[in-house]
């Protein structure tokens, strides 16, 4: 089963979601992430926050959704809403959800602020993809509704606290 997870420019959330996903994701499912417009490049915060939590940023760039290297069974978008960002909308007949995080390329503040709010969209994005793959995955796999059930309620979970 492949995976997209889009936003608009595929530089922080959409990439924290990929390279998340890979990590923990089980043999034969994969994801890739892509955005509408693309920045061009991956946010220096991103690669280093992954980097800290041991988890590979091989092959991760920033890239456009026209001709992805696969076609993807699941549609994720992780457009936030404070900014009144539009998600892009992927027409084809795939399972979409929306899982809304806020874009911490565009935090302000001391670089600890900055840093942490990379960290929450991290541990918001890290919380939803874990409860997605605690999902009976191979079952779900032929139950398209119920799928699309299960990833909108996973879209409303927030990151557990941290010590």
């Amino acid at each position: 089963m492949n995976v997209l997870i889009l936003c608009t420019g595929n530089s922080c959330r959409s990439i924290l979601g990929e390279a998340t996903f890979n990590h923990l994701a089980p043999a034969g499912w994969r994801a890739i992430s892509a955005g509408s417009k693309p920045a061009g490049y991956v946010h220096p915060r991103s690669l280093a926050l992954l980097a800290r939590e041991g988890i590979s940023t091989e092959g991760c760039h920033s890239k456009s959704w026209d001709g992805l290297p696969v076609t993807p069974d699941i549609v994720i978008t992780v457009c936030g809403s404070a900014a009144g960002e539009t998600c892009p909308a992927y027409l084809g007949d795939v399972t979409r959800a929306h899982w809304g995080v806020e874009d911490p390329a565009h935090a302000t503040g001391t670089e600890e602020e900055i840093d942490a709010a990379f960290m929450l969209a991290y541990r918001v994005l890290r919380a939803r993809i874990e409860a997605f793959l605690a999902l009976p995955l191979e079952e779900l796999k032929g139950d398209r509704a119920r799928l699309k059930a299960e990833l909108d309620r996973i879209g409303g979970l927030h990151a557990a606290a941290r010590p």
